[in-house]
């Protein structure tokens, strides 16, 4: 796993030795980037389940301001923070252990751009969805960026709207646009 573009382009990324985690692949990374390429500019990113961290430190790499990347997992966050020091970009990311509906819980901050990538088939998405657009931490026209199986429920949500999907393999790639009220 690299960063595909931007200031770290073609470092490597610490993964996750032996463990039952599903990385999105730098195809399919790359393939995102490419759908969102104009939200990211100076965007404030927020990742609810970091893994990695890759989607934020790509998005960070190609231009985006800063990132709060939230995850529950120990090994997760210190895995985080190793590939936060790597790339230079502990000043830029902010790493949260939580889980994510305890984090839009408590959330006061907003952003442009929301990360999820959840385990898959988990039920997982309607409710951290519906969390996000409650807590109002989507800014105007910001957008969702949802991984998700293609068995998963990645439908229509009240105040947001689709703006593109993609398939690749057996992943989903769904981007939610919050319209101007």
């Amino acid at each position: 796993m690299r960063i595909i573009s931007g200031s770290r382009k073609g470092q490597k990324l610490f993964e996750f030795n032996g463990m039952d985690i599903r990385p999105t692949t730098d195809r399919v990374r790359e393939s995102m980037f490419n759908l969102i390429m104009d939200f990211i500019y100076d965007a404030n990113v927020l990742d609810l389940f970091g893994g990695s961290g890759a989607l934020s430190f790509e998005a960070i790499s190609r231009g985006a301001r800063k990132a709060v990347i939230c995850d529950k997992d120990t090994n997760s966050i210190n895995l985080i923070k190793k590939n936060a020091e790597k790339l230079m970009f502990t000043d830029r990311v902010t790493v949260k252990k939580v889980f994510a509906e305890d984090f839009l819980k408590e959330c006061k901050e907003s952003f442009d751009i929301i990360f999820l990538d959840p385990p898959y088939n988990k039920g997982f998405i309607r409710p951290i969805i519906d969390g996000i657009i409650g807590s109002d931490i989507l800014c105007k026209d910001g957008i969702i960026v949802l991984e998700s199986d293609f068995i998963d429920e990645h439908g229509e949500f009240d105040g947001i709207e689709i703006l593109k999907q993609r398939k690749y393999g057996r992943s989903y790639i769904t981007i939610y646009q919050r319209g101007v009220d």
